[in-house]
């Protein structure tokens, strides 16, 4: 009887001790399921959007702003599932490298730090939304939407992002004793209070940048910092603060130059404590509305939180995850890897020609490099190695294919790209399907060359008749019909880019039910699945829109802009050295963040120059393929590292690298030979 007992009583003072953490993974489940739903309406009403205008001729007029405002309550109600998850992109170049001790220091460190901007986010969120409540503010659009409402769910994202953060520190150091177990829940209600008797109007304290919420907000974090992690760490992360701190207020009013350098020099110094990539960039662009302006304007995170996501055309990018992780889901990438492998035969290194063919197709109906590399980690990999190849071109193989993911249309990076810059997407599409296919056919060329030179690194694989190769190519009929849903929808002027993605996921969703593999558990699944996805991709626009605005005010592009035309530099000589800043920042940033950290200072650069911007918009690309793959933060390899089942990152690495090689030299061909990428949309316009 005491051994049953025993368990029971433990369980029970878990359940006491973590009370508080309880609750809040409650709210963050409840929410995710909430963004989850918000998801598969905007799927569901876009399709209707376009049931309705071609096919009864009846267009509506509320899918745009509905379908948008459900994007932004997606986005922000899925950050605390996400932060529950760890799918929150940070670099882990330099934890990576100390001491399991100090790496979980600097983790709990870095937590706090990240806490900081989103309690500002949130404060100033709250403080928009009851303005917007109080002065009626309405949208623009025929449903002159009241903005408060679509504006909540931002507000109760970053609330719950925050209390998600906070569940995350107390599980790693849980309060002991009852006093202990409410000292933070009560922080947090006397944080509440203060900032409620503050109200809506800012409360500056004289002959200070600061006011009293900032004031508050500043404090308690360094109080609750201290009960709930320990001295070391408060002062640790005071430390960083105070000196980030000190370092702006002595840069307020120096030479642009040292002010862009401090910038960036604070981001990187942020990702490599671990700081997670969309709260550095923004937690910077709030150092710079503190101590950089004039003025300070806090209202910039609420305004920036709310308008970074608030556009249509960022559907797109939930529904083509979606797609793409249900087409994996339903079993489809798998029999088209099996029809590859038949066509290629006895060709030298003819799987590894076969995973960039899936690599070519699936990035054609996903647009994820990250769900391109799941794939071919779990499909691929595992039967390359079985059948005798070498490790190194095996995962080699594999990074390099999952780059054509966002290459080949649809492609998110391209979107996103195309919202920053004002580029039609369309456009940005068909440009990148010429480039797509020849990168895949050097890949091809690369293996071939591989396999040819290297004694050993690639099995003779079997021979298939033609009745087989006939028989096999049923296997990719799915894939072959999704692309041409997809793409025909688009350039056929039924569907614009956003809408296309819904049908797209619309008709994955009809393969899996066709297929069997559907049901309400798998559905939500993998609608969870990807508003973590979503959610983190996003918020970091959000941070980059914050930080760009800084950058903008401060008019750091513009001088650089004056600086490189005063120079009177050679085309060629800008674009090497546009090529080497991509190339080291890919070492160590995400491939989005990179595109939209430099993109305030890059594009007007080249746009001066006279460059192209849909020929810049797949240059970029190219770019930000290569930082994917690049040690020692290259996104993909990670992904294939952690399907490889105990593989060494330094063999992936190896393996990579003579693709990299590759892709660098295709950046030099379409330099000399723009027109691979213009002829196509050049016919189109």
């Amino acid at each position: 009887m005491e051994a049953v007992i025993q368990p029971t009583q433990s369980a029970a003072a878990d359940a006491r001790r973590f009370a508080f953490v309880s609750i809040i993974d409650g709210l963050t489940m409840a929410l995710g399921g909430l963004a989850g739903v918000a998801l598969l309406a905007i799927t569901g009403i876009v399709c209707f959007e376009i049931v309705s205008r071609y096919v009864f001729n009846e267009p509506t007029y509320w899918v745009t702003e509905i379908s948008t405002y459900l994007l932004v309550g997606m986005t922000f109600l899925g950050l605390a599932v996400a932060q529950k998850d760890g799918s929150h992109i940070r670099v882990e170049l330099l934890s990576n490298a100390l001491p399991e001790r100090l790496r979980q220091g600097m983790d709990v460190v870095a937590q706090w730090i990240g806490l900081v901007f989103v309690l500002f986010a949130a404060w100033q969120m709250a403080v928009f939304n009851v303005r917007e409540f109080v002065f009626d503010t309405r949208d623009w659009g025929l449903l002159a939407t009241p903005q408060w409402i679509p504006q909540t769910p931002v507000t109760i994202g970053l609330i719950a992002f925050a209390l998600a953060i906070l569940a995350d520190l107390q599980r790693d150091r849980p309060a002991v004793g009852r006093a202990g177990r409410w000292l933070l829940p009560a922080l947090c209600a006397a944080l509440l209070a203060v900032l409620l008797l503050l109200g809506t109007r800012m409360a500056p304290i004289r002959g200070t940048p600061f006011d009293w919420g900032t004031v508050a907000i500043a404090a308690w974090v360094m109080t609750a910092a201290l009960v709930t992690s320990g001295p070391a760490v408060a002062l640790a992360f005071a430390g960083v603060l105070a000196g980030i701190g000190a370092a702006f207020w002595l840069a307020h009013g120096q030479p642009l130059a040292q002010v862009g350098i401090l910038l960036a020099v604070t981001v990187v110094f942020l990702l490599l404590i671990g700081v997670r990539i969309a709260l550095a960039l923004g937690l910077t662009g709030l150092f710079g509305l503190l101590f950089l302006l004039p003025l300070p304007q806090l209202s910039l995170l609420a305004e920036r939180s709310w308008s970074g996501v608030n556009t249509f055309t960022l559907t797109a990018v939930p529904m083509f995850v979606l797609m793409g992780a249900l087409l994996w889901r339903s079993g489809v990438t798998t029999d088209m890897f099996d029809s590859l492998v038949r066509w290629f035969g006895r060709t030298p290194g003819g799987l590894a020609h076969a995973s960039v063919g899936a690599a070519t197709v699936f990035a054609a109906v996903s647009g994820s490099s990250l769900a391109t590399a799941a794939t071919l980690g779990s499909v691929a990999c595992p039967e390359m190695i079985r059948r005798g190849y070498s490790t190194r071109l095996t995962y080699g193989v594999a990074a390099a294919g999952a780059t054509l993911g966002v290459l080949i249309p649809p492609s998110i990076p391209l979107i996103i790209y195309g919202t920053a810059v004002g580029a039609p997407v369309n456009l940005l599409f068909i440009a990148g399907i010429i480039p797509g296919l020849l990168l895949a056919a050097c890949f091809m060329g690369g293996v071939l060359g591989w396999s040819t030179l290297v004694p050993g690194a690639a099995p003779r694989g079997d021979s298939y008749s033609w009745a087989a190769k006939l028989a096999a190519f049923a296997g990719m009929l799915p894939f072959l019909s999704v692309i041409t849903v997809v793409l025909g929808s688009l350039y056929a002027g039924i569907a614009t880019p956003s809408e296309a993605a819904g049908v797209g996921a619309a008709f994955a969703f009809v393969l899996c039910v066709l297929r069997r593999k559907v049901g309400v558990a798998m559905l939500v699944e993998t609608a969870i699945d990807t508003v973590k996805v979503t959610s983190f991709l996003l918020i970091i626009v959000v941070g980059a829109a914050i930080l760009s605005w800084v950058f903008d005010y401060l008019r750091l592009p513009r001088t650089l802009v004056d600086l490189v035309k005063s120079a009177e530099l050679a085309p060629w000589l800008v674009m090497t050295v546009i090529t080497l800043l991509y190339i080291v920042l890919g070492m160590f940033i995400d491939s989005i963040s990179m595109m939209l950290m430099t993109l305030p200072v890059t594009f007007p650069i080249v746009k001066a120059l006279g460059f192209d911007p849909i020929w810049f918009g797949i240059y970029l690309v190219l770019m930000i393929e290569i930082g994917l793959i690049t040690p020692p933060v290259g996104i993909v390899l990670f992904v294939l590292r952690g399907m490889s089942r105990g593989v060494a990152l330094k063999e992936i690495v190896l393996g990579v690298l003579p693709f990299v090689g590759i892709m660098l030299a295709f950046v030099a061909l379409i330099y000399l030979v723009p027109s691979i990428v213009t002829w196509l949309p050049g016919q189109m316009q």
